[in-house]
């Protein structure tokens, strides 16, 4: 599968989800075909938010998305070497940055404009701060624009992905979930 059929198939998994027709899943008969392994079609960065949920908003099985969550989709050391597995170890064409409308974490740090200083939490706020100060800390323009800071931050910080995506091996994507709707839009 290529980028481009994997994005055709996120759009596909996520109409299913806003109109309610998720497809059925048939989860020991799934397990037991992915105990020989795992071939995902896709690697997604999302927010750890309770209420975003990969599998759910792209109508995906077991073994289909290859997930790094973390509180405002932002990535460190750790998380990228995940990405790194899911693209070149596991081969996914596609990777997708995915933010979403209210994120808790863009929303806390548009409000203490980038100064927090409660436990580990103001890690993620300096993370985040870059793009809600280029944003002057509206919420909502913060949230697109974090995404896009996190697709540069990767594309600077691993030279594993930028070697994919150069090869054209790799497309990497933002986009934005919606609550109310169930829609992603893709940047």
């Amino acid at each position: 599968m290529d980028a481009n059929e994997s994005l055709a198939r996120l759009r596909e998994g996520n109409s299913r989800f806003m109109q309610g027709k998720m497809k059925g899943k048939e989860a020991v008969k799934r397990r037991k075909e992915l105990v020989a392994g795992q071939h995902p079609f896709a690697t997604i960065i999302s927010c750890s938010d309770s209420r975003v949920v990969p599998e759910y908003i792209f109508d995906a099985d077991m073994g289909e998305i290859f997930i790094i969550r973390t509180a405002g989709n932002i990535v460190g050391r750790v998380s990228l070497g995940s990405v790194e597995y899911g693209c070149a170890h596991l081969h996914t064409p596609i990777l997708v940055v995915l933010g979403h409308e209210g994120c808790g974490a863009v929303k806390a740090t548009c409000e203490c404009k980038g100064e927090c200083k409660e436990g580990n939490i103001k890690h993620i706020v300096d993370e985040v701060k870059v793009a809600a100060g280029a944003k002057n800390y509206e919420i909502n323009a913060s949230i697109v624009e974090n995404v896009a800071c996190v697709m540069r931050k990767i594309r600077r910080e691993s030279p594993i992905i930028s070697r994919l995506e150069k090869d054209g091996k790799l497309k990497i994507m933002g986009a934005q979930y919606f609550l109310e709707s169930g829609q992603v839009k893709f940047l």
